[in-house]
């Protein structure tokens, strides 16, 4: 159980306060440079800053020098519950193996906890419910007080999203024109109408990365991407305010109580907004006084180091890849203005988010935003995605016959079941005279809905479609379905890339992280389905970098986001589309009829309607 909390204050900083940060000792514990000697070495202090994320499966922490280099990562696991469509965690175990993850991330590093000069959180977009005390409230049928938290895939609350979008209030203009199940007020008014003594009890209702920061600061001041992206805040109505240098009050003032009275959940209004937010800020901004002594304690760091504002993961990993240049183009003055108009970020994971930026606010159906200064300050955000892709890729390679044994080869060889699949696709390809990897598919196609369509589609209830099976449970048949599936979702990025170019955006480069960011199968599909080349950044811990960016911002070692991003974002590898003609015909023809099996399936859906009707 956590310790308790402080009471609530309406007064929190904001713009331009100081941070009550003192100056730390040079000298390194021996323990953790390695000194054996009777006489201690005295090293120069090295400011680095800290990032952390809460993904689903793992907590990871990364440390990153004054260039934006990482020195050292690690990670920790982190329990899940499943229960159908319900799916849950527990803060107090991500509190654990965040800790956990930052200790040993700072001895990979060989960093000590006095070096650390600024932190930062990102986390998935999940829902996290506490009492007054800061305690953990359950949020689970089983009543078990651990899982009180409802992780952002959870779909319990798809009836509860369609009786909101059916309000056609104002509000869903900024989100695509409906919600998902996945954002939070669906899930809030499930728990209301489905647990109601959760509901009485709780007394802060948080996205985990809010919460993060809540746990390591005692400072309840919600982050302006969380809330606006799924809380449906609207963050424009911070306009004015963005440039603003004194440290007064930013009170929560985008909240549309109207809304959240006609979508049932007029008690969240009360208190000036207390359960959800009364005071937000910019993410990168410090928390109050910094890390608290008994957070500082549990990470193995210094009391008092500042704390940014939080990003939601793939917000993060926007923050952390957006300005990669690459070194051809660094010099362009004209290059730094208007190139990240033409840019979109793919933070690929569990789930892939694809980010995209613009001046005007560009209302996009089925796709989220526009968001005003939800990742980079003064810019709207476009916010594509889809929900299942790395846990689809796992899903249907760990569910195949053939898996255990290319398990067990890739152990041996300690690679990935990637990379032997990506091996076994070359021979494939050599064996079978195929005139390009990539047409090794051509009998079979897929959908990759499995968890719904979160874009541009909007349709949580799609389906997943696997078109061409046969009885051949071979290992080569597992690395065509991996192949298929892999062009698939590369094809539901090209969908969205050309949904939101015919509403405004003018995308013509990817930038892509995150873990299938390293597989360069996934990468080149991606390129020469798009038909964009896409940068790599030099650092492919993109959502870490993201996060102790704001460790840095909050640091004042950089006055602004957006130059903190420019001096510690660096471009590596760029993947080019095939330049062979035959390789654009074949996925044009493949995009048809991937798009034709969504339509198809919409047919079935009315087919079956109506004989159970």
């Amino acid at each position: 159980m956590q310790a308790k909390r402080n009471s609530w204050s309406e007064t929190f900083p904001l713009l331009g306060q100081q941070n009550r940060f003192q100056s730390l000792p040079t000298r390194l514990p021996s323990s953790v440079v390695g000194i054996t000697s009777a006489t201690d070495a005295v090293i120069p202090p090295r400011p680095v800053f800290l990032g952390v994320n809460a993904g689903t499966a793992s907590a990871h922490a990364g440390i990153f020098d004054e260039s934006g280099k990482l020195l050292g990562s690690s990670s920790s696991p982190i329990q899940i519950w499943r229960d159908g469509n319900c799916i849950e965690q527990s803060s107090t175990d991500i509190w654990h193996a965040v800790c956990a993850a930052v200790r040993l991330a700072c001895s990979k590093a060989n960093v000590s906890g006095e070096e650390v000069k600024g932190l930062g959180f990102a986390a998935t977009c999940s829902l996290v419910a506490v009492d007054a005390d800061g305690s953990p409230v359950t949020v689970s049928w089983s009543g078990d007080s651990r899982r009180n938290v409802i992780v952002w895939m959870d779909h319990r609350a798809v009836e509860q999203a369609e009786r909101i979008n059916s309000s056609n209030s104002p509000v869903l203009q900024y989100c695509g024109g409906s919600l998902s199940p996945e954002m939070q007020p669906p899930k809030l008014l499930w728990v209301k109408e489905n647990l109601p003594d959760t509901w009485s009890m709780v007394f802060r209702w948080m996205d985990l990365s809010d919460w993060l920061s809540y746990r390591a600061t005692d400072e309840d001041t919600r982050s302006l991407c969380t809330i606006v992206c799924k809380w449906n805040y609207l963050g424009h109505a911070h306009m004015s305010q963005y440039n603003e240098k004194d440290s007064r009050n930013m009170e929560a003032c985008g909240w549309d109580d109207d809304f959240w009275e006609e979508i049932g959940l007029r008690d969240l209004v009360d208190g000036h907004h207390a359960k959800i937010g009364r005071s937000v800020a910019f993410p990168g901004h410090p928390l109050g006084s910094g890390l608290t002594p008994e957070a500082a304690k549990e990470m193995g760091l210094v009391a008092g180091i500042p704390v940014g504002i939080s990003l939601i993961d793939a917000h993060a990993g926007g923050v952390g890849v957006m300005e990669s240049i690459p070194v051809q183009g660094s010099d362009s003055k004209e290059f730094d203005k208007e190139t990240i108009l033409h840019r979109m970020a793919l933070v690929c994971g569990t789930s892939t988010c694809h980010m995209a930026v613009s001046r005007d606010k560009l209302f996009i159906p089925g796709v989220w935003g526009p968001f005003w200064s939800a990742m980079v300050p003064e810019y709207w955000l476009t916010e594509g995605g889809q929900s299942a892709t790395g846990a689809l890729l796992d899903h249907l390679i760990q569910n195949h016959v053939a898996s255990p044994h290319l398990s067990n080869c890739a152990a041996s060889q300690n690679v990935s079941v990637f990379d032997i699949l990506n091996k076994l696709l070359e021979s494939l390809m050599v064996d079978l005279k195929s005139p390009f990897l990539a047409a090794l598919t051509e009998d079979i196609h897929v959908l990759p809905d499995f968890h719904g369509n979160r874009s541009p589609i909007s349709d949580p209830k799609a389906k997943g479609v696997i078109h061409g099976l046969t009885l051949d449970t071979s290992e080569q048949e597992l690395a065509i379905l991996y192949l298929a599936t892999v062009q698939a979702i590369a094809y539901g990025t090209r969908h969205i890339v050309e949904h939101c170019n015919s509403h405004g955006h003018k995308i013509s480069t990817l930038l892509a992280s995150g873990g299938l960011s390293k597989n360069s199968l996934f990468i080149q599909e991606h390129a020469d389905i798009t038909g964009c080349p896409i940068i790599l950044p030099r650092e492919r811990e993109s959502v870490l970098l993201g996060a102790a960016i704001l460790g840095a911002v909050a640091a004042r070692k950089y006055s602004t986001l957006q130059e903190a991003m420019k001096a510690l974002n660096a471009a590596g590898q760029v993947i080019y589309p095939s330049t062979n003609s035959k390789v654009k015909v074949y996925h044009d023809a493949k995009y048809r009829i991937f798009r034709e099996l969504y339509e198809q399936q919409l047919s079935h859906r009315s087919i079956m309607a109506q004989a159970l009707s």
